[in-house]
């Protein structure tokens, strides 16, 4: 990998692999993500909260623990900001069933990035703390059994953390190892997507597939990324950035799906849309894989901090 892509690629992060137990019979909603991330954000804001979630007025904004961990702000502001979540987390579950019996195993994985890596004990407290209040409408409670890291490393030993196990990596050292399983596996060029991922043309939303939109996202993801960890050369003056030619689409399966979730912001029920599916490309070419692989690990598109955009170079 070329030194300009190498130093695009030089931002944090860590990821880290939960399992939870449920505690009873109970009932879960088939998006689960959305679930996890208002039950983590309310057990921080109970936890430090000190001016009774009055935030347009709290003196003290600069220091809140919540701002810092669902809210941060980027090193360098970038040139679009489309929303006031920050860049610098996203969960992931794709488990969609509903039903769950006492017992039951259910996992997710929590991506961190930059300055957010040195508030893990806040996320994990917080997941803790959902756990014994519960999620969900029937407020499902759980026990966290298990926190592994991208090794499969235990990080929860006799009911202590296990800071050396901790491993903060890079997205250009997640590449080298992507690139490395492709060569040994042979790459056939398809990108699949796992969750719905939110693609815009001319601010019309997608109905399928468009090599454009999908780059644009991915090149727009790390940029923002870029700027959250304050790395002045941007992706967007790389020659990797700045590729013309474009593999063309040759076939493709897409399907516009969505979730439904209550905005407490919005105070409204709220639909956030996408296309699931794959596109097959004619090739890729060696100076857009690494990004393309990048952003499998950062998801592309809107909604990434509710799980979406997740996708896979296969």
């Amino acid at each position: 990998m070329d030194k300009g892509l190498r130093d695009c690629l030089n931002i944090r992060y860590v990821r880290l692999h939960f399992t939870a137990v449920m505690l009873a019979d109970t009932r879960l909603p088939a998006d689960k993500v959305s679930a996890l991330r208002g039950a983590m954000g309310e057990m921080l804001m109970r936890a430090n909260c000190v001016r009774d979630r009055h935030c347009d007025t709290c003196d003290f904004e600069a220091d809140c623990i919540v701002r810092r961990t669902m809210y941060t702000k980027s090193e360098i502001t970038p040139r679009f900001v489309t929303t006031s979540d920050s860049v610098g987390y996203l969960l992931e579950c794709e488990n969609r069933e509903e039903e769950f019996c006492g017992g039951d195993a259910l996992q997710f994985a929590l991506v961190l990035f930059g300055k957010t890596i040195a508030y893990f004990n806040q996320y994990m407290q917080a997941f803790f703390a959902a756990g014994n209040a519960g999620i969900g409408k029937e407020h499902a409670r759980f026990q966290i059994v298990s926190v592994t890291n991208s090794r499969n490393e235990p990080l929860l030993l006799d009911g202590a953390v296990y800071m050396k196990r901790y491993i903060v990596q890079t997205l250009d050292e997640y590449v080298d190892y992507r690139i490395g399983r492709l060569k040994k596996s042979g790459m056939q060029n398809r990108l699949v997507f796992h969750t719905p991922v939110t693609l815009k043309r001319d601010g019309t939303f997608l109905e399928e597939f468009e090599m454009e939109a999908v780059w644009n996202a991915v090149l727009r993801r790390i940029y923002m990324l870029e700027c959250f960890e304050g790395i002045e050369g941007t992706v967007y003056a790389s020659e990797a950035g700045n590729v013309r030619w474009l593999p063309r689409i040759v076939e493709q399966r897409a399907r516009l799906t969505g979730i439904r979730r209550y905005s407490s912001t919005q105070e409204r029920t709220v639909v956030l849309r996408g296309l699931k599916g794959f596109a097959q490309l004619d090739a890729i070419r060696d100076d857009m894989l690494p990004l393309l692989l990048a952003g499998e690990l950062t998801h592309i598109g809107k909604n990434t901090s509710f799980g979406f955009g997740r996708y896979s170079v296969v």
